[in-house]
């Protein structure tokens, strides 16, 4: 899948690959949907356990890599952008284009896609900008769907062999900009610090 796209896959260059008898792949996946729908799975539930692993963390508010460093967020995507994930990286797409198309192939990743969401709402909830102690309900719906949409398309161009993007931190700056942005313009304001300033100055001119 990730060397040859969907229409490279076949039963016969699965067997050559994992160096099995002829046939061996055909006896346990009769068609090719059915192989298909095979690697899905297999895709889907390597995903499911990276995902859970992170979701832990994040649950108890670690936003962040064990050792301080970037966000789990920025962190999944670039190791997603590395062997030995960037295989299975290139796989899932090629495999998210045909679920577009069939129903059964879009159930199998629709659990880890309602996971996913939940992790990047909870990070996205915890990497706020300075200042912000209770981000509004819409103000984080908009930031999710936001940095979502960004985080979606670095994975895609990582993917492709472009790197405009090229590590961990400079997702985060990227991110934290973004994050910014929605605040800013939910409040109305042409600077976040400008916003911040705004009760201080209130009291002087009492």
């Amino acid at each position: 899948m990730a060397d040859e796209g969907a229409k490279g896959l076949s039963h016969l260059k699965v067997d050559r690959r994992a160096d099995v008898p002829d046939g061996t792949t055909s006896f346990y996946f009769r068609t090719r949907s059915a192989l298909l729908l095979g690697v899905a799975q297999r895709v889907a539930d390597l995903d499911h356990a990276a995902l859970v692993s992170i979701i832990r963390l994040v649950r108890h508010g670690d936003a962040t890599v064990p050792d301080g460093g970037p966000s789990q967020l920025a962190n999944l995507v670039i190791t997603a952008a590395q062997e030995p994930h960037l295989t299975r990286t290139k796989a899932r797409y090629e495999l998210m284009l045909q679920a577009s198309r069939d129903a059964a192939l879009a159930g199998v990743f629709q659990p880890n896609i309602d996971l996913f969401t939940e992790l990047h709402r909870r990070i996205v909830s915890q990497l706020q900008p300075s200042g912000v102690v209770e981000v509004d309900t819409a103000v984080l719906k908009d930031q999710v769907a936001a940095t979502m949409a960004f985080i979606n398309g670095v994975g895609l161009s990582l993917a492709m062999g472009e790197r405009a993007v090229d590590s961990a931190a400079q997702i985060d700056r990227l991110l934290s900009a973004i994050l910014t942005g929605v605040v800013v313009t939910h409040r109305g304001s042409n600077t976040l610090a400008d916003e911040q300033q705004k009760p201080e100055d209130s009291d002087r001119a009492g």
